[in-house]
This record gives C-alpha cells, sequence and structure tokens, in this order.
C-alpha cells in the first residue's frame, strides 16, 4: 500500500448539469490543493452516499468525445452514462486531466493519424514513444480521501483502475461496468482494449 501525501479540499460549489439529450442533475464541484501531479482534477459529487459505498467513476478528460461528440471512442457516453448512474446511486464522478491516456491532445491526434495508417490504440502511442497508458491515479485516491472515501464501488471497465486505487489503500468492493458504446466508427478501438487490457466489453465477436 502507498502512502499518498495529504490533499485538501479548496473549493466546493454547486453546479448545475444539462446534457444534450435533456438529462438534468446538479453536481457538487470540488477542487484540491496538494495533488501530487500539480493538475487541476475536479470531484464531482452526485446524489446522496454518505450514508453507503459510493459509486465512483475515475473519468479521463477527452475533448475529442466529451466536448465534440467524437465517435472514435466511448468516453463522450460513458461520461454521460456514469453521471446519471451516480447520481442515482450516490457518489462521486472524478474528472482527471489525463487527456489521451496521459500523453495530451496533441500527441492523441497524432495517434488517431497513425491508427488511420493501421496502428491499434496502443501500438500508436508506441510508435509515438510514449507509453500504451501513461495514467497515474494517485492523484484521484487523494481526492477520494480529501472527500472521506476510503472504499467504493467502481464503474469502470478497466482493471487497471482497480488495481491502482487499492495500491493507494482504497477498498473497491464491486467492479461495476459501463454500458458497451459501440459504433462503426469505435469498434477497432474497443476491440483493442477488449483483447490488449482485459476491458470488460462484450463486443459479441
Amino acid at each position: 500500500m502507498t502512502q499518498n501525501p495529504v490533499a485538501t479540499v479548496r473549493t466546493a460549489v454547486d453546479v448545475p448539469l444539462r446534457f444534450a439529450d435533456g438529462y438534468r442533475t446538479t453536481a457538487r464541484v470540488h477542487t484540491f490543493d496538494g495533488l501530487v501531479d500539480g493538475r487541476e482534477h475536479l470531484a464531482l459529487s452526485l446524489g446522496d452516499w454518505q450514508d453507503g459505498t459510493p459509486l465512483v467513476r475515475p473519468h479521463s478528460e477527452c475533448l475529442t468525445g466529451d466536448v465534440f461528440g467524437s465517435e472514435r471512442c466511448d468516453c463522450g457516453p460513458q461520461f454521460r452514462e456514469a453521471v446519471e448512474r451516480i447520481s442515482v446511486s450516490g457518489g462521486v464522478l472524478l474528472y482527471l486531466r489525463q487527456e489521451g491516456r496521459g500523453i495530451g491532445l496533441y500527441a492523441k491526434l497524432d495517434a488517431y493519424a497513425l491508427q488511420d495508417s493501421g496502428l491499434d490504440t496502443y501500438e500508436a502511442n508506441l510508435a509515438l514513444g510514449r507509453g500504451e497508458d501513461e495514467r497515474d491515479y494517485t492523484a484521484a485516491a487523494q481526492m477520494l480521501a480529501a472527500l472521506g472515501v476510503d472504499r467504493l464501488d467502481l464503474l469502470s471497465n478497466n482493471p487497471d483502475k482497480a488495481v491502482q486505487l487499492e495500491r493507494h489503500g482504497l477498498t473497491v468492493e464491486r467492479q461495476v461496468p459501463t454500458g458497451v458504446h459501440l459504433s462503426a466508427a469505435n469498434a477497432a478501438y474497443l476491440r483493442a482494449k477488449r483483447d490488449h487490457t482485459a476491458h470488460t466489453l462484450d463486443l459479441a465477436g
């Protein structure tokens, strides 16, 4: 178990959310001091979770998917799904500034160009001289600790998130898969995640 430096809540403010399909909810948005990577990560507290085990999704920022609606990934639909499911169950969505699995926006778009020439999403990162997945969840663990969370149900298809959070002293009671947001544009991307890093995705082939 890794002992993390202590982070503290810097600001907490209510933000009404409205999605393109009309779904609305309100998040209590937290900012933090003392995060190890110095990035401006956010925690969105949704629903009532103070008396139970919170449902938690660490969601990596994806400008192309979350904002532009790109169908090359499943990030936008996962974000939308997570907000509603966590609002119902009660818990926290961690919005982590980890664009492109940690390689940044420009490099992610460079990787897209390599994918268009035949590489998969992991091979493209490596061809750029980057790691397959450079994300580190130390700051995520700090954020949860600052919010008083020491055990959680993890809303994710990615087994590495559970491994890393437990390494930092959190108890993952259950790993809850997200839906499968399959499209013609992201089928190869999702197959690579299933086959290469054991994401829990039922793609029927």
